[in-house]
């Protein structure tokens, strides 16, 4: 992080700029910071209407304190694989955390999917999860229910009948289809209303105005997850000689 760890100066410039409706991004742009930074300092303090300069600025330096005191003496972060920056691969799971939070995730399960998003492998058993991001199991089991029905991850048994949860692209064509399929659901509730609230009624014609919109997200949302699916999933064309044909460009 540019500058290192955020000043109480500078979390005084965030709450006035929260203040003035000014946009993460600006925020970020005076204080020579990444918009990540002021997100992730927001979000993780209140969030944009409750953040208090002088309260986030104490209850990050308890955080430090107790990082501190349970880190055993000695110890250091574990080497990273393809020679990355520990630190800032630990900044960047933060803010994905963040920004998953802002999706409406409770913070272990933000915690849960980030972990599995940055792992080469996409994919852990419970215990490495509780190793990773030391907490309970059945925190982790929690969370790992609430993703599983959403369709953002998957189970699968490896060769020692270990159960894994999996994140991969087809879990996301999936959460996307499951979320097009839950937006369905409602448009057909919706103009069940119509009929008994009366299509002539203010409120029988709200919720077909809902049930139209909501419609046509559902159908939009489905067909551009298939058409997604199919260019990325699609093996390049190869000429007569062997090699692969260039793709299409992408605008």
């Amino acid at each position: 992080m540019p500058g290192g760890r955020l000043t109480q100066q500078e979390r005084q410039q965030i709450a006035l700029g929260l203040a003035e409706g000014h946009a993460y991004a600006e925020i970020a742009r005076r204080l020579e910071r990444p918009t990540s930074t002021i997100t992730r300092e927001v979000m993780r303090n209140g969030g944009p209407t409750a953040y208090r300069a002088d309260l986030a600025h104490r209850a990050t330096e308890r955080r430090n304190h107790r990082r501190k005191q349970a880190a055993p003496r000695g110890t250091e972060a574990p080497p990273q694989a393809h020679g990355r920056d520990a630190e800032a691969v630990q900044e960047y799971v933060e803010t994905l955390t963040t920004v998953f939070m802002q999706s409406g995730m409770t913070k272990m399960t933000a915690r849960v999917q980030a972990c599995l998003c940055t792992t080469d492998e996409g994919r852990l058993t419970a215990s490495e999860l509780v190793q990773r991001l030391q907490v309970s199991p059945a925190s982790i089991s929690k969370a790992i229910t609430f993703l599983e029905g959403q369709g953002l991850i998957r189970r699968e048994r490896d060769e020692r009948r270990r159960e894994r949860y999996v994140v991969d692209d087809d879990v996301w064509y999936q959460s996307m289809m499951a979320s097009a399929r839950s937006t369905a659901q409602i448009v057909e509730t919706a103009r069940q209303g119509v009929g008994t609230l009366g299509p002539d009624t203010p409120a029988g014609a709200r919720l077909e105005n809902i049930a139209r919109f909501l419609d046509y997200v559902s159908e939009s949302t489905a067909r551009a997850a298939d058409q997604a699916r199919a260019i990325l999933h699609a093996k390049p064309a190869t000429t007569p000689d062997g090699t692969a044909e260039p793709g299409p460009e992408r605008g």
